[in-house]
């Protein structure tokens, strides 16, 4: 697939924070004698709203609002975890290969921008990325087009000749509602069945080339 502009999520696609938060409410159902369910998982992930939902369904089997202290640890839990996970296979790769292509790359993010830029200067990447756009900068987060439309215009980039990476349902539907062809590479805690929606989907970014997209777009 040609592109002139790399549009990639972050949480679990650069680096498997997935993974990391995914272990964390683990942690915190297994202290209340409980199992986290896939299916709450698989409801929550790549959504903004991800925590509260989670909260929302253990309150609910405990029969009690979790306290702030309860959500403070586990957040603290996920940010230990995750701050000990490496950029993904093929991720160093693919910037490398961006930029002796001359294609731009930005991340695409619904996460919180502290968090986005701590991991990218952590990971040592952050200069390979000329856009971070992440959610506190549009009023409605992935699954809706916002952040991507936002990044587009950032760039001046076309959704003909720009193409995003993702690796969940949730990004996937909103890199679609932007008009973008979209590769989905699944997270540790993903499935292919979820991201079907993809105009092409990859065990890994390993098998991701992507050459420069030389063709002039022509307005009709």
């Amino acid at each position: 697939m040609p592109a002139d502009t790399l549009l990639l999520d972050f949480d679990g696609l650069i680096c498997d924070t997935e993974r990391a938060a995914h272990r964390s409410w683990e942690i915190l159902y297994d202290r209340h004698g409980l199992v986290f369910p896939d299916e709450v998982w698989n409801a929550m992930a790549g959504r903004a709203s991800g925590e509260a939902y989670a909260a929302q369904d253990l309150a609910g089997r405990l029969g009690r609002a979790l306290s702030a202290e309860e959500l403070a640890e586990r957040r603290a839990e996920k940010a230990r975890l995750a701050a000990a996970e490496p950029l993904r296979p093929g991720v160093a790769r693919l910037l490398e290969n961006a930029a002796r292509r001359g294609i731009r790359c930005a991340v695409v993010s619904s996460s919180d921008r502290h968090w986005v830029l701590g991991h990218l200067e952590r990971l040592t990447v952050r200069a390979r990325f000329t856009e971070v756009v992440t959610g506190e900068q549009v009023e409605a987060r992935k699954p809706a087009p916002d952040l991507y439309l936002r990044a587009l215009g950032l760039l001046g980039a076309g959704p003909e000749t720009s193409l995003a990476v993702e690796d969940s349902a949730v990004g996937v539907a909103a890199a679609k509602a932007a008009g973008l062809r979209c590769v989905a590479v699944p997270g540790s805690r993903g499935t292919r069945p979820a991201v079907a929606a993809a105009d092409l989907v990859l065990d890994s970014l390993e098998q991701l080339d992507v050459p420069r997209n030389t063709a002039k777009v022509v307005s009709a």
